[in-house]
């Protein structure tokens, strides 16, 4: 076990973050790993046209793009929508050299090692009457509008809900 050493809360080994207080558990400065190029930008191209979102909210995010998926996610802190169609479940994670199995959305980009994203972290089910998010028994567990919810246990979510893997915030946007 890992004692947080702010709020002495035991954690699992092989968490970075305190399931309780949010405490970096470990110094990351001797974990490597290999990372993606995102973009530094917070304009998103439409048409040929640049649009700056610092100041907008997800209402206006959404009315100003054209939806084509029932299930988006909005990344609070990069400030970017991953819309997700074509399958009922959606396995949300990070891509690590070696990994036999990957997730479907890889939120690698989104500096998710950092954040306590693990590897398979969620699962987004959805159907027509419902959408419900699963935690795949991660290291720094997931969060439903602040709640920490049990892992391999269906949570349903709605419309402007937010997860939290580890410290990566995301809302779920539904159509």
């Amino acid at each position: 076990m890992i004692v947080c050493p702010s709020c002495h809360n035991k954690e699992l080994p092989g968490a970075l973050f305190c399931s309780e207080c949010g405490a970096r558990l470990i110094s990351l400065d001797y974990l490597t790993t290999q990372s993606i190029k995102k973009s530094n930008s917070d304009y998103l191209e439409e048409n040929g046209e640049e649009v700056n979102y610092d100041n907008e909210t997800t209402e206006d995010i959404l009315s100003n793009q054209v939806i084509v998926a029932d299930l988006a996610l909005y990344l609070i802190d990069a400030k970017q929508t991953l819309q997700l169609a074509g399958r009922n479940e959606y396995t949300l994670g990070r891509v690590a050299e070696g990994q036999p199995i990957l997730p479907d959305v890889d939120l690698s980009p989104f500096d998710a090692y950092a954040q306590g994203v693990s590897r398979l972290h969620a699962a987004l089910k959805t159907n027509k009457n419902r959408v419900a998010v699963m935690d795949l028994g991660s290291s720094n567990g997931t969060r439903v509008n602040g709640q920490k919810i049990v892992p391999h246990v269906d949570y349903p979510i709605t419309h402007n809900d937010q997860i939290a893997l580890g410290k990566l915030r995301i809302q779920i946007l539904i159509k």
